[in-house]
């Protein structure tokens, strides 16, 4: 246990999916999971652990911003030995050509944020896993799901006006959101496996958007990819 997740070692699983909205975690194992059972309420951060097609997994919600998602995943990384947490969250689109409710795999990340320089690395790119990245790629194509790997941009902030030109000319991004940069730093910090599938929930270009409740509750697309992606990894 830690200050900020109170369930046992053994009831948390080798991967965890991790939506940043606790609402969308207590979604997913009630319409996927079976034998499932809360493990962690704290701060409301719901975790649930149980079984999707034989495979123990547990999905358990990340909060908002790159400091929610690297204590989370650095508290399941290094004492609830987790080898690969798997973001499912949403993002907006910087590009026309990406609509709402296409899923991007976030094949790295970049950020303005401070974050790796708390921890002595100027690094304002990080990577995924290259393997996850083949294997998630693999997996959407024999399920029949449609997906597209771009470079994210993690921000700091959700109301602040991006400069949309320079972070997809210059700097190569095609959504923005708030957590991948922070999980990635900390899956190479601690030699494990992070991956980010993300839905896009808004574009910043034509200014569709959706609701909350579809944020919450009709990411399907993205979930089973997660899924699907989570039983075929060791």
């Amino acid at each position: 246990m830690t200050v900020h997740n109170e369930a046992e070692k053994s009831e948390i699983a080798k991967i965890v999916l991790m939506p940043g909205d606790p609402m969308r975690a207590q979604f997913i194992a009630k319409k996927y999971l079976y034998e499932y059972k809360l493990v962690n309420s704290v701060r409301g951060m719901f975790a649930y652990t149980g079984f999707y097609k034989g495979k123990k997994v547990t999905v358990m919600a990340s909060g908002m911003g790159i400091p929610s998602m690297g204590i989370y995943s650095y508290e399941l990384y290094k004492f609830y030995d987790v080898d690969t947490i798997i973001r499912i969250g949403s993002c907006g689109s910087l590009v026309k050509d990406l609509n709402l409710y296409d899923v991007v795999v976030a094949t790295d990340a970049y950020s303005k944020s401070t974050y790796a320089e708390c921890y002595g690395d100027n690094s304002k790119i990080i990577k995924s896993c290259d393997d996850l990245i083949t294997k998630v790629n693999e997996v959407a194509k024999k399920i029949n799901k449609n997906i597209y790997d771009v470079r994210t941009c993690t921000s700091d902030t959700f109301y602040a006006d991006s400069n949309i030109s320079d972070l997809v000319n210059n700097k190569g991004c095609k959504v923005l959101e708030m957590e991948t940069f922070g999980l990635y730093f900390n899956a190479k910090l601690l030699n494990k496996k992070a991956l980010s599938i993300l839905t896009v929930s808004d574009n910043l270009i034509t200014k569709e958007e959706t609701t909350s409740n579809e944020r919450e509750n009709a990411f399907t697309d993205m979930i089973e990819l997660a899924l699907s992606l989570a039983i075929n990894l060791e």
